[in-house]
């Protein structure tokens, strides 16, 4: 592949990691991973103790953090080898990521902040299938209860209605692999299950593997795989 971020291997599986460490000063190691393999099309539920490196490993696995040593590849690609250009490439045209903190841009729209994706990134715009980007979002908005809201500021929603419009943009034009760093936390129960219909959904008409972490232990069994980082930092398939 490219370093720009072109094909993807099909035959990869999603997540392939060898030996990865990550720290953010020298010598402190916040992440040490032997082995972990997901597959495609696999739903992941991650958890694991506060500092046991969850939102770090989604950065690793974004491209947003380089893992200091070891093999981070994603459909295929070898993270670690690209430069920080390439690898933000490759994360607009593959992956969605719900960002913990929303990573919402303040003075756009909540129409124009789920659209940034599509927008930037001509391969996730053609996966809508030549659907106009209006229906593609009013879709999306509709099923997350944003439908009023579209022509909003960022900065008037509540929390919970800024992490659905963070949800609404990794989810729009069908990315292959979707990372989400506490995606429910400030949801209510209705509007949590509502997301998660939504997500599974997304996911399987995109054929996408998802990573998803969450301390809510009551959701693992809605998902195919759980994966426990434990206190010492070693990812542990259960």
């Amino acid at each position: 592949m490219s370093a720009g971020g072109g094909g993807a291997d099909a035959s990869a599986p999603a997540v392939a990691l060898r030996g990865v460490r990550f720290a953010y000063r020298p010598g402190t190691d916040v992440l040490d991973i032997a082995e972990l393999t997901i597959g495609r099309g696999e739903t992941v539920f991650l958890h694991g103790p506060s500092g046991s490196g969850k939102t770090t490993l989604l950065g690793v696995l974004a491209g947003v953090l380089r893992a200091t040593a070891g093999e981070v590849r994603l459909l295929g690609t070898d993270l670690t080898a690209l430069g920080s250009g390439a690898r933000d490439a490759f994360r607009a045209r593959h992956l969605g990521y719900v960002f913990q903190m929303f990573n919402l841009i303040p003075y756009l729209s909540v129409r124009e902040n789920i659209l940034l994706p599509v927008r930037l990134e001509p391969a996730r715009r053609a996966r809508l299938g030549g659907a106009p980007l209006a229906a593609a979002v009013d879709a999306l908005a509709g099923e997350l209860d944003l439908a009023g809201l579209l022509d909003r500021p960022i900065g008037e929603l509540s929390v919970g209605q800024q992490q659905r419009v963070a949800s609404a943009r990794a989810l729009i034009g069908g990315p292959e692999l979707v990372i989400a760093d506490e995606p429910t936390s400030a949801l209510d129960t209705d509007r949590r299950e509502q997301f998660l219909r939504l997500l599974f959904a997304s996911c399987r008409r995109a054929g996408a593997t998802l990573v998803f972490v969450s301390h809510d232990h009551t959701l693992m069994p809605l998902f195919s795989r759980v994966v426990e980082l434990r206190a010492i930092n070693r990812a542990a398939a259960c």
